[in-house]
């Protein structure tokens, strides 16, 4: 175990003084749950701890990278590089699919490149770095990882509206870009409301209202990302 650990130790850059944090942080519920005699703890208390330090980190990193912004697209970018599908990402980059410990049925389903695990395990592996070796060494490697992903962010205003986020969901889960559609146009030309669904490929995700089409758009949008993010929780 602790050869294929220190590979992951060069693919992250850094190295551990206590690999039983490594090891935990890399220990799915499936894992332990089919193996209760080899492994004490899963990850989900350091996942609690990474995602701690993580808002922290990012939180310092967009105050200092950007002393022009306001505070409320500080709180959207911030949003932006912590969610989900970004951190998934990050542990992408990491490799961190290959170094998970999972179930067999976990393991068999797809669950090492599943967006949820992903951005559990990577949340859980920054909480081991920070009990490890604080949060210094914490500081050099997120922001390693955050800056290329705040340019992308910037140059697509990914962190500025529901349409931006869902399209990201979608095109991260099955490589699709939304469309929309007006289901619907009432009342008189001075007080319309539409009615606008978005779908991937062929599925409805979702409808909102709105006396704009853009206005319609955005509300289908956010019901769409409140059904991704319980189709994700369900997946987990």
């Amino acid at each position: 175990m602790h050869e294929s650990l220190e590979s992951l130790e060069s693919i992250i850059g850094t190295k551990f003084s206590d690999y039983s944090l490594l090891i935990r942080a890399l220990t799915h519920r499936s894992y332990l749950n089919e193996n209760s005699e080899q492994a004490l703890e899963d990850n989900e208390r350091l996942e609690f701890l990474g995602d701690a330090v993580l808002d922290f980190v990012v939180g310092a990193y967009l105050y200092n990278r950007l002393p022009e912004v306001d505070e409320g697209e500080l709180t959207s970018l911030r949003a932006a590089l912590v969610r989900a599908n970004t951190l998934a990402s990050f542990a992408r980059q990491w490799e961190l699919g290959r170094f998970l410990r999972l179930g067999v049925g976990e393991s068999e389903s797809g669950g090492r490149e599943r967006t949820p695990i992903l951005c559990a395990t990577f949340e859980a592996v920054i909480g081991a770095i920070y009990l490890d070796q604080g949060l210094p060494a914490v500081r050099v490697l997120v922001e390693k990882l955050a800056g290329p992903a705040l340019v992308t962010i910037l140059d697509e205003s990914l962190h500025k509206d529901a349409k931006s986020e869902f399209q990201v969901w979608a095109q991260a889960r099955y490589n699709i870009t939304p469309h929309y559609e007006v289901v619907e146009a009432r009342g008189p030309d001075h007080a319309k409301v539409f009615t606008v669904q978005v779908l991937v490929g062929e599925q409805a995700w979702g409808r909102g209202e709105g006396r704009s089409k853009q206005a319609a758009a955005q509300a289908a949008a956010r019901v769409a990302l409140a059904a991704a993010e319980q189709y994700e929780e369900e997946e987990v």
